[in-house]
């Protein structure tokens, strides 16, 4: 499917002096996923110095080294805490239970696993077509948004503390509700032919694309911001944190600036912002920057458990 497909019709922004044409913004800054054209440069004659964005190069450079190199640092951050919980079973207590961390080493290995895939895409373009492109971000949510329900669950109670049957029912219920929650994530995607796979392929008022970014900014957003407070208010969940707990989670602030960039995107995109220069100059610096931050969830969460523990 054409990865740009024709915006609906919108309130129009009376152009001024200062103001840019979003249509053109925003397909430029579709660039951000494709790089097959290294001269990214739009000039757009409203009688001021022409706009130009070169973030698309940068990405194609740099985006490939280092998926590769996250990649490997989790394998053996994963591998290490692997190894750690086979060897010394009995080592892991509450609130880094075994039950716990076990499955956070599954959801952090499928994540690292899709690495090398984007890391190809991105260096010589998508070529696996529409479904592959889907399949890879439906997994790839939905082992953020499990570590994101562990690691609540885990917070906020003890029900890890043993693996009996209620956390084993506890277990399958988090992981289906996360496939389910991960299941627009593959919907909106799309693929724009010879380039790499792109984060969405459909207009940013659709419906499927909306209920995506709320679900993203309820879970990237609006629940770390949730457990933090609740552990001000709460000493119970302080004493866990300073147990450990806390370290759990960690990733969930790894991945609240790139919620923050895609509640921004959709402002932006939606014309409830004006865009300016500057906006179309750095928005998309900004918004790559805060994903490469979440991307490291997958190299920092085993190593920082397994200190946890031996701590």
């Amino acid at each position: 499917p054409d990865a740009h497909p024709p915006h609906p019709q919108t309130p129009r922004i009376l152009e001024s002096q200062e103001s840019l044409d979003l249509t053109e913004i925003m397909d430029d800054f579709s660039s951000f996923y494709d790089a097959s054209d290294s001269n990214n440069y739009t000039f757009l004659d409203y009688d001021a110095a022409p706009c130009r964005n070169n973030f698309c190069p940068l990405f194609q450079r740099v985006a490939p080294p280092f998926l590769a190199v996250t990649c490997v640092a989790a394998a053996l951050g994963t591998g290490a805490l692997l190894v750690a919980l086979t060897k010394r079973p009995q080592a892991w207590r509450w609130p880094q239970s075994r039950a716990l961390v076990a499955q956070l080493a599954l959801a952090t290995a499928l994540f690292a696993a899709l690495l090398p895939a984007l890391a190809a895409g991105v260096a010589q373009g998508w070529h696996l077509g529409t479904w592959p492109c889907r399949l890879t971000h439906l997994l790839w949510h939905w082992s953020l948004f499990a570590q994101a329900l562990l690691v609540a669950s885990g917070s906020c109670g003890t029900a890890w503390a043993r693996w009996d049957p209620r956390s084993r029912r506890l277990a399958v219920a988090l992981w289906a509700v996360a496939l389910l929650l991960a299941t627009p994530a593959a919907l909106v995607s799309g693929v724009a032919a010879g380039t790499s796979c792109v984060r969405r392929g459909v207009d940013i008022l659709a419906p499927v694309y909306l209920l995506h970014l709320t679900l993203s900014l309820c879970l990237l957003l609006l629940l770390p911001a949730g457990l933090l407070l609740a552990g001000l208010a709460v000493p119970r969940l302080r004493a866990s944190w300073a147990a450990g707990a806390g370290l759990v989670w960690l990733f969930l602030g790894l991945w609240a600036p790139y919620g923050a960039g895609l509640a921004g995107e959709f402002l932006l995109q939606a014309r409830l912002l004006e865009p300016t220069c500057g906006s179309f100059e750095h928005f998309d610096l900004a918004l790559g920057l805060s994903e490469g931050l979440g991307v490291l969830h997958c190299g920092l969460g085993p190593l920082l458990l397994l200190l946890a523990w031996r701590c």
